[in-house]
């Protein structure tokens, strides 16, 4: 069972919660924004157990009771997460990509369950992951709900996009923000995983912060596209020609393979445009952190074009534009130095 006291690199996070919910002032809704991977699923299933529990300490729950152990067990009736996946529930084509969170999701999964009585008494508890991709029906299916929940309710909408959710979303929420955690308390908690030290440092380094993007990562064996993309990025910073619309195309290829594995309903341009995005932000990153050790006005200059390209490019993938056209400018772009 995740508890507060479990998070770890949240501190000022954990510490506030912990005044909230002492001070009996826990709001119905909660966003809890920032990267993927840096505690805020587990934020959430351990402020839940503290909301539920039969017992709660002045800190954290108290783990024996007969909700901490539903809990614990991963059945509690009063606990719900609500994932994108849950629409092919609702679909009866059979043919849902499950790529958005659908107002059926959230009417029959959320709202609904949301106004009928408590199972174990203590209150309900949801927690939406991707909150970012409810349609805006969904989000408006949402407001009653969040305005005037039935009895003791906590609803708790996780997001790395917190500005894509509508306004009046925001508004009746409180955001809790979450940071990247440092890269050495990434890589000591990869060795705590048995993960050997050379693996746990480059995948630290390639997560931006992020303990669950760098195991995920790890799992998936695909550190060595990252690496690939490194080694392009530090070529064409360099003046070298190198294929980065190749390599990128490479590894947005292999993520989107293991997200097939993993999904096999999924829709693979979705994964492979996920796949693309993650691996333009690393090539910006890298070209950023060169800014930090040259003062070579030319380098700056070719790096700053390169990063404009890539943002670019990160612009037209959310626009939908076809994935190999958005990959053809980039390449043009990155070895010209030209407007896309």
């Amino acid at each position: 069972m995740n508890r507060l006291s479990d998070i770890f690199g949240q501190d000022a996070v954990i510490a506030s919660l912990r005044a909230t919910v002492a001070a009996d002032r826990l709001p119905h809704g909660l966003i809890f924004a920032g990267p993927e991977g840096v505690g805020k699923a587990t934020t959430a299933a351990g402020l839940a157990a503290l909301f539920l529990c039969e017992h709660p300490g002045s800190d954290d729950a108290c783990g024996k009771c007969r909700s901490c152990h539903a809990i614990a067990s991963g059945m509690h009736p009063d606990y719900h997460v609500i994932t994108k996946e849950l629409a092919r529930v609702h679909d009866k084509s059979g043919s849902s990509k499950a790529t958005q969170l659908s107002i059926n999701v959230i009417r029959y999964d959320l709202a609904e369950p949301a106004g009928r009585k408590t199972v174990l008494g203590r209150g309900k508890v949801f927690v939406v992951e991707q909150a970012e991709l409810m349609t805006d029906a969904a989000q408006n299916a949402l407001l009653k709900t969040l305005e005037e929940p039935a009895g003791r309710t906590l609803i708790v909408l996780l997001t790395t996009h917190a500005s894509e959710l509508l306004l009046t979303i925001r508004s009746r929420c409180q955001t809790v923000r979450f940071a990247s955690l440092a890269t050495q308390l990434v890589v000591t908690h990869l060795q705590r995983r048995g993960v050997d030290a050379a693996t746990a440092t480059a995948a630290a380094d390639f997560s931006d912060g992020s303990l669950g993007v760098a195991l995920r990562w790890i799992e998936d064996g695909i550190l060595g596209h990252a690496t690939a993309v490194a080694e392009c990025m530090d070529s064409i910073l360099a003046g070298e020609h190198a294929d980065l619309a190749d390599v990128l195309r490479k590894g947005a290829d292999a993520y989107a393979v293991k997200a097939l594995e993993r999904d096999e309903l999924a829709s693979k341009d979705s994964a492979v445009r996920t796949g693309l995005g993650v691996y333009l932000a690393f090539a910006a990153r890298r070209a950023r952190q060169r800014f930090r050790s040259v003062t070579d006005g030319d380098f700056l200059d070719q790096a700053c074009d390169t990063v404009d390209a890539i943002a670019r490019a990160e612009k037209y993938l959310a626009a939908n534009v076809n994935v190999s056209l958005v990959l053809e400018q980039l390449a043009a772009a990155v070895q010209s130095n030209v407007q896309v």
